[in-house]
């Protein structure tokens, strides 16, 4: 009999380590389906977030900075600053608004406006383009972009950070970008220029 519980204990032992083995690769590979779902999640994402600041921005006083900080948070489904759902690291400072003019006359060559070039409102914005649509400061486009809040001047890409910190992936996000047409810019009909 001694030797039928030996041989119990061993074979107990080894059912034990098979399964803490299968385990550990049971949980790797769900592991790595959470993490992939997570990036496809991201990457359609943080397209939607651009085209919705750019439908919102395009009907959005661009001289009122709390209007600009409501588009954003928007954006990225919040009524305050802070993170996208499930988008670590991806806040609403990450949403970068761009009004863009049209090259010379019957060009399609989009341009930045600087933000001192910018009409000092939406209604000056309506009269400068009705005098020549291809000035360098008539707002016709409005650009919105996912950008790294840390670079200023350029859009650098966002890096991924993974959901669990033992999956390493060297990813960055796209630099999910929409263009919409500039339509009223916050101005209501009629509203009449500013100085």
């Amino acid at each position: 009999m001694p030797s039928r519980q030996i041989n119990l204990r061993a074979s107990a032992g080894a059912v034990t380590a098979e399964f803490a083995m299968v385990v550990i690769v049971f949980l790797v590979i769900v592991c790595g389906v959470l993490e992939l779902a997570r990036v496809m999640y991201m990457f359609n994402t943080l397209q939607m977030v651009t085209q919705r600041a750019a439908a919102l921005a395009a009907n959005a006083d661009f001289s009122n900075a709390a209007a600009m900080n409501a588009v954003r948070q928007s954006a990225v489904f919040r009524n305050s600053p802070g993170m996208l759902a499930m988008g670590t690291p991806v806040t609403d400072a990450h949403v970068r608004i761009d009004y863009l003019s049209l090259g010379a006359a019957g060009g399609t060559a989009m341009a930045p406006i600087t933000t001192a070039a910018l009409p000092a409102c939406p209604a000056n914005n309506r009269v400068t383009c009705m005098r020549d649509p291809y000035d360098a400061s008539c707002v016709r486009l409005v650009r919105v972009r996912i950008c790294d809040p840390a670079q200023a001047g350029e859009c650098r890409n966002v890096r991924y950070q993974a959901l669990f910190s033992f999956v390493g992936m060297p990813l960055t996000l796209p630099r999910a970008t929409a263009i919409a047409t500039a339509e009223t810019l916050g101005a209501p009909p009629g509203q009449a220029p500013c100085p």
